[in-house]
C-alpha cells in the first residue's frame, strides 16, 4: 500500500486542501492529512478544531485520515509508514518557499515530495485571506467546507457580533 501524507497548518480547512486531498488519492491508497503548526505564525484554531474540520470535510473520501503532527514531517512520514509527501502549488511562490523544505526533508529521511498545481478555480483561496475576510466580516462559506466557516466567525466574533 502506498500512503502520501499532506501536510499543513490547515488554519482554517479550504475547499483548495480538500481538493489537494482527492487527488492525491490517484496516486496514492492512503492519505493521511498531517495538521502541523507554523512556527512563525499563531493560529486562529486549535489543533484539534483543525484536524476536526479538515476530517469532517473528508468524511466522505475513503482511504484519508486526519492526525495531529507534534514534530518534523519526516518523523511523521516514518510513523504512518509514508514514502511520499503531496503538497498543493498556487503559482510560482508557493514553489519557491516549497522546494527547500522538499530537498531537506529528502535529505533527512529519503521521503520524496510531489508537487499538484492547484485547481485554477480554487488558487486564490488561502486559509490566510479566508481569515482576513471573515475577520471584516466577508462571506466565506464559498470557500471553506460546510461547518468551517461558522467555526472560524465564532472564533473571530465570539458572541456573534462581526
Amino acid at each position: 500500500m502506498r500512503t502520501a501524507v499532506v501536510p499543513g497548518s490547515f488554519d482554517p480547512v479550504t475547499l483548495g486542501h480538500v481538493d489537494i486531498v482527492r487527488r492525491a488519492l490517484t496516486i496514492a491508497d492512503e492519505v493521511v492529512v498531517a495538521v502541523g503548526r507554523n512556527a512563525g505564525k499563531q493560529p486562529l484554531l486549535t489543533a484539534d478544531e483543525r484536524r476536526d474540520a479538515f476530517a469532517a470535510a473528508v468524511a466522505h473520501l475513503d482511504g484519508v485520515r486526519v492526525e495531529i503532527m507534534p514534530g518534523l514531517l519526516v518523523d511523521f512520514c516514518r510513523e504512518v509508514g509514508a514514502a511520499i509527501v503531496v503538497k498543493g502549488l498556487r503559482g510560482g511562490g508557493d514553489l519557491d518557499a516549497e522546494a527547500p523544505m522538499a530537498a531537506m526533508n529528502r535529505h533527512l529521511s529519503g521521503v520524496e515530495t510531489v508537487f499538484l498545481v492547484g485547481s485554477g478555480h480554487l488558487n486564490h483561496i488561502s486559509s490566510s485571506m479566508v481569515r482576513d475576510v471573515a475577520r471584516y466580516g466577508g462571506p466565506i462559506d464559498d470557500l471553506v467546507p460546510p461547518g468551517t466557516g461558522d467555526l472560524v466567525r465564532a472564533r473571530l466574533h465570539p458572541g456573534g457580533s462581526s
